[in-house]
C-alpha cells in the first residue's frame, strides 16, 4: 500500500512563475501608483513652501513700515513731537495690527494646506488599501486555483490593513 504524495509535492516552476508575477506586479505598482502620489506629495510641498514665502514677505513688509514710522517719528521737533506721538502710537498698533493680521493669514493658510495635505495623505492611503486588497485577492485566488468568497476575504485583508495602519499610527 505505497501511497503517491503528488499532492503535497512543491512544483518549482509554478513558484517561479508566481515570484515573476509578483515581481512585475510589484513593478507596475511602484511606477504607476507610487510615483503620481509622490508626485501629488511633492506639489502640495511646493505650495506649502510658497505660502510660507508669501507669509514671510508680508510680515518683512509690516516690519519694514514700523521701521519707516519710527526713522521719521525721530526726526520731529518739540511741538510735533506731540502729534508725531500719538501718530506713532497709531502706527505702532497699525504695523502690530498688520503683523498680527499676517501671522493669522499665514497661520490660517497653513492649517488649510496641512488639512489637504493630510487628506491628500488619508486619501492616497486608502487608494494604496484598495489595491493591495484586490491585488492580493487576485494572486490568493490564482495562487489556490480556486474561487475565493471575496467577501471573506475582503474582510481579513481590510481588519489586517486595519491592524496594520493602527500599529503605524502609534508608531508616530
Amino acid at each position: 500500500m505505497i501511497q503517491s504524495l503528488d499532492v503535497i509535492s512543491v512544483n518549482l516552476w509554478q513558484i517561479l512563475i508566481s515570484l515573476a508575477n509578483l515581481l512585475i506586479l510589484f513593478t507596475l505598482v511602484k511606477k504607476f501608483l507610487f510615483g503620481p502620489v509622490k508626485n501629488v506629495m511633492t506639489k502640495r510641498q511646493a505650495e506649502i513652501d510658497e505660502k510660507y514665502t508669501a507669509a514671510d514677505v508680508a510680515v518683512d513688509a509690516a516690519e519694514k513700515d514700523k521701521k519707516e514710522w519710527e526713522e521719521k517719528m525721530q526726526g520731529a521737533d518739540a511741538k510735533a513731537q506731540d502729534i508725531l506721538s500719538s501718530a506713532s502710537e497709531n502706527a505702532k498698533q497699525r504695523s502690530e495690527k498688520i503683523v498680527l493680521e499676517a501671522k493669522e493669514r499665514a497661520e490660517s493658510i497653513l492649517r488649510q494646506a496641512e488639512a489637504e495635505a493630510e487628506l491628500e495623505r488619508k486619501k492616497a492611503i486608502d487608494g494604496i488599501k484598495r489595491e493591495i486588497v484586490e491585488v492580493s485577492g487576485a494572486l490568493t485566488e490564482k495562487m489556490l486555483e480556486r474561487e475565493v468568497n471575496t467577501k471573506d476575504h475582503r474582510n481579513l485583508i481590510d481588519s489586517f490593513i486595519e491592524k496594520l495602519g493602527d500599529s503605524d499610527d502609534t508608531d508616530k
